[in-house]
């Protein structure tokens, strides 16, 4: 695993976008919502929409992977 974040493309409510992410917090992302029996997409759309307009969407896809982890999933 690398610690230069790459781009990775989604899909957010039918718009095309992209984050870039290390690719731990990628690898961990794609675990979480495969554990809650979602798509990446979907749950990215979730951390979009309750993010507030003061943090960028990488960032809190970062913090929601990091409390996820802290909080043992």
């Amino acid at each position: 695993m690398t610690g230069r974040p790459r781009k990775h493309s989604l899909t957010l409510r039918g718009h095309r976008t992209s984050v870039s992410l290390e690719d731990a917090f990628w690898t961990e992302l794609q675990r979480l919502a495969e554990a809650q029996g979602k798509s990446v997409n979907e749950l990215v759309a979730e951390i979009d929409g309750g993010r507030g307009v003061t943090s960028g969407l990488a960032a809190a896809i970062r913090v929601h992977v990091l409390e996820a982890v802290k909080a043992g999933r």
